[in-house]
């Protein structure tokens, strides 16, 4: 069941506004995704460059996937602060090939009180070279399973060193598959297809993907409900990729169109929500 929910749903009256010379829209102050027991919600961050994902569950339990590009951290805490995330259990950072600001790292673990990092082997080396703060930074091999929330577990489908690879995540919530996929190699897509990765809701397309970088076979095995494109422009994608998604009927989304597009899941049903961005007219 799929049902777009409008944003003056979410909206609750507050007497701070959130500033950012960024993505923020003005507009909006304060966002309630209102989970209760056996509830989750999912929020791809339009994010003016690189990819953030915001994982929450009940009792504002929160967990951060990657911190975006080079921008300002502000904007990133901005976002977080309109959906009332004070505190963030875990950060993962699933991308090899981009070095994550050891000083924004540092920031948030300060701000948002973050007791431990997951990452890859590179990222983890990376971090644990100049250990201004010690928290525990783990490396999740490929098969680990974990339970990161009530009820939602993360799968490592794939762990990769070579260029265009990084970690690949299938999160499970009840029946919802989650692909956040960060890898796309040819060795990365052949490992996703011998997986038969088949019941995916939602596809996190990988962040800078190159042309032809995703083929059809795996498009099709896949077979998502939901598609999410990240920090990438509508008229600069992979046209054959678009034409492929179209082709299995996967509603897909820019969040450089469309905005920051939260999803919350039931156990048996899930609502998609879009924030626009800065600038951008509301649609009722």
């Amino acid at each position: 069941m799929r049902i777009l929910l409008m944003i003056l749903a979410l909206l609750i009256p507050s007497s701070m506004t959130v500033k950012a010379e960024t993505s923020l829209p003005a507009e909006v102050e304060k966002i309630d995704v209102k989970l209760t027991e056996h509830q989750a919600a999912v929020t791809f961050l339009g994010l003016a460059t690189g990819e953030a994902t915001l994982v929450q569950g009940p009792n504002d339990e929160n967990i951060l996937i990657n911190i975006g590009g080079q921008g300002e951290i502000s904007e990133l805490e901005g976002w977080l602060s309109l959906y009332n995330v004070k505190k963030l259990s875990t950060l993962i950072l699933t991308n090899n090939s981009e070095k994550a600001s050891k000083e924004k790292i540092d920031k948030l673990i300060n701000k948002y009180k973050i007791k431990e990092i997951v990452t890859t082997p590179e990222v983890s080396s990376f971090l644990t070279r100049e250990k201004s703060n010690q928290i525990p930074v783990t490396v999740w091999e490929e098969g680990t399973k974990k339970e990161i929330l009530p009820d939602m577990f993360a799968d490592v489908q794939f762990l990769g060193n070579e260029q265009h690879e990084g970690l690949d995540l299938m999160l499970r919530f009840f029946k919802h598959n989650l692909f956040l996929m960060t890898s796309f190699s040819q060795r990365a897509e052949q490992k996703f297809l011998a997986k038969h990765l088949e019941d995916v809701h939602v596809f996190k397309i990988p962040y800078r993907l190159t042309e032809d970088s995703l083929s059809d076979q795996l498009i099709q095995s896949l077979n998502p409900q939901i598609s999410i494109l990240v920090g990438a422009e509508e008229n600069q994608l992979d046209q054959d990729l678009l034409r492929d998604l179209q082709g299995i009927w996967s509603e897909v989304y820019f969040t450089k169109k469309h905005g920051t597009v939260t999803i919350k899941f039931t156990e048996s049903n899930y609502e998609i929500i879009t924030i626009p961005l800065k600038d951008e007219e509301y649609f009722y």
